[in-house]
């Protein structure tokens, strides 16, 4: 079963890889035919974007160290087993936060 995953894994990078040399001549193409206004919208929508990301990560984030701070209240005792989930959860919910901004990197540098 962990071959399968491993052949799985290596045959999604592959096309993933792939995509992104076969689209290379396209965007090259495409940066030549934007105009003023479709660059203004594309800043626009990358700020809101990135905003959005951002709120919504510090909502998350608040949420989830209130439970795991009203957890530990309630059972001190397991804090250990509360703060190691905990953390990794802040970590994936920035992780959503940082792929927003990379992808508002991208549609920045489109321009």
């Amino acid at each position: 079963m962990k071959k399968f995953f491993t052949v799985l894994l290596l045959i999604g990078i592959f096309f993933g890889l792939s995509c992104t040399i076969a689209l290379a001549s396209e965007a090259a193409a495409e940066k030549a035919a934007l105009d003023p206004s479709v660059k203004q919208m594309i800043a626009i929508a990358a700020g809101f974007g990135i905003a959005i990301a951002a709120f919504g990560g510090a909502l998350g984030q608040s949420r989830g160290v209130a439970a795991a701070l009203d957890g530990i209240a309630r059972n001190p005792g397991a804090s250990g087993k509360i703060t190691t989930p905990m953390i990794l959860g802040l970590a994936l919910i920035e992780s959503l936060v940082i792929y927003a901004f990379v992808v508002s990197l991208m549609l920045v540098f489109k321009l």
